[in-house]
């Protein structure tokens, strides 16, 4: 069995997707293994899924955030967002978006 696992990244503050955000995923175990890196595109999504074909266990997301608000000359309180998630036994698609505010985010599970 295998799982899916894709994201997107939208800007609140601006009410619109966050493009060119660095995201990484890893495989957490007993070593940390990188599976994919991606930029997000203009309507704040990869251009592919970040990993498919996963087995079960630990993951984490690294959106890195700092050069997107650089670019817009706004000051943020984060250098990078992880967010790490596990995946059970199974086939299944997880979605990861990232609500992204100079001063806060927010994430959740989606379809």
């Amino acid at each position: 069995m295998s799982a899916t696992v894709s994201t997107h990244v939208l800007d609140t503050a601006r009410g619109k997707p966050a493009a060119g955000i660095a995201v990484t995923l890893y495989a957490l175990g007993t070593e940390r293994r990188l599976v994919r890196a991606a930029m997000t595109n203009a309507d704040g999504r990869t251009d592919a899924p970040l990993g498919s074909d996963l087995g079960p266990g630990a993951y984490e997301i690294i959106f890195a955030v700092t050069d997107y608000f650089a670019r817009r000359a706004v000051a943020s309180f984060f250098d990078e967002i992880t967010i790490r998630f596990h995946i059970a036994e199974g086939e299944d698609r997880y979605h990861v978006p990232l609500l992204l505010a100079p001063w806060g985010y927010s994430t959740y599970r989606g379809s």
